[in-house]
């Protein structure tokens, strides 16, 4: 987990990204959520999935592309997405990005 508690910092420079790979570092983690930093390499990507709560997405670096419900979405730096509980999502790199991905349980 990621300390940052009385700091401050850009989100994108707290994770680095990795060839081929894709990096999480968790800021915060509750029993009512989690609020997570990804950094995706181009051509990774998450494969459709459904989760029991809903996610918001804010996109720090690059752009990605968020697949909804079979809907496509490109979501660019500066950008923000709800993927809705229950509803099948995916996320696509077709080029380098990072996001913060806020869960919330309850």
């Amino acid at each position: 987990m990621i300390n940052i508690v009385g700091q401050k910092g850009a989100l994108k420079n707290l994770v680095d990204y990795q060839d081929d790979s894709i990096v999480s570092k968790e800021i915060i983690k509750k029993d009512k959520g989690t609020v997570t930093l990804f950094a995706f390499d181009k051509g990774q990507g998450l494969s459709e999935h459904t989760a029991p709560f809903d996610a918001f997405v804010y996109m720090c670096d690059g752009q990605a592309e968020i697949i909804i419900a079979g809907v496509s979405h490109m979501v660019r730096e500066g950008e923000v997405i709800i993927m809705p509980a229950n509803m099948p999502h995916a996320l696509k790199a077709n080029e380098r990005f990072k996001m913060l991905l806020v869960m919330m349980k309850a």
